[in-house]
């Protein structure tokens, strides 16, 4: 991916990077830290655990630079790193381990890159009720539900993040959203505080039809 104005690519930062550049890291997450940061928060609900799965996920992507092989985008392959800090924290959810001397380099140039982030998702009512069911998924539906639902990406984008086949992705998003049906059957009945009405639609994303079913393949 190019830079709107017509700076380096991404995979030119990387390159970059590997190289030496003290610079390329920090532009190249700040190209993709609100997508990025977006996945963290939605994933985990929580926003001190998402700003620690996205360091970590970050660290992680600085000192692994020179594995990447071009295989998919770097936006994929940083967004798989982010997707598998968020799941390894939803599954032993333990503190944030203290970065090591090694690792301060990465988190200076985070910091040089970093704005104050928001929870894309809202305090609302609404907003609290789709996380709170969220957190009630197994991680790898969870996560297959906040791509393809919740941040609209393209079935075939979130198997490449995630490493699964396309049917993987259809059949857990399907299983995850007949689990919140339960959950989540108020939102849809039109049961919606008035200042919740603007995350109705989002909500209703996760939910599945009442006719017709999902493809569970």
């Amino acid at each position: 991916m190019a830079a709107k104005d017509g700076g380096p690519s991404d995979a030119e930062l990387l390159r970059r990077h590997v190289a030496g550049d003290p610079d390329a890291f920090g532009e190249l997450f700040r190209r993709h830290r609100d997508r990025l940061w977006a996945v963290a928060i939605r994933t985990l609900g929580d926003p001190e655990e998402a700003a620690d799965a996205l360091q970590d996920a970050m660290i992680a992507a600085f000192r692994r630079a020179d594995s990447f092989r071009g295989d998919s985008a770097v936006t994929t392959w940083l967004h798989r790193i982010v997707v598998n800090a968020a799941l390894d924290r939803m599954r032993r959810r333990s503190a944030r381990p203290t970065a090591g001397a090694e690792d301060e380099e990465a988190l200076d140039a985070l910091a040089s890159a970093s704005g104050p982030l928001s929870d894309p998702s809202g305090a609302s009512d609404t907003a609290i009720d789709v996380r709170a069911a969220l957190q009630q998924l197994v991680p790898d539906q969870q996560a297959a539900l906040v791509l393809v639902d919740m941040l609209g990406y393209p079935v075939a984008d979130a198997a490449q993040i995630l490493g699964v086949s396309e049917g993987t992705v259809k059949s857990r998003a399907a299983r995850g959203r007949a689990r919140l049906l339960p959950r989540l059957e108020h939102l849809r009945s039109g049961q919606i505080p008035e200042q919740s009405r603007g995350n109705q639609s989002a909500a209703r994303r996760v939910l599945p039809a009442r006719e017709g079913g999902d493809d569970q393949s």
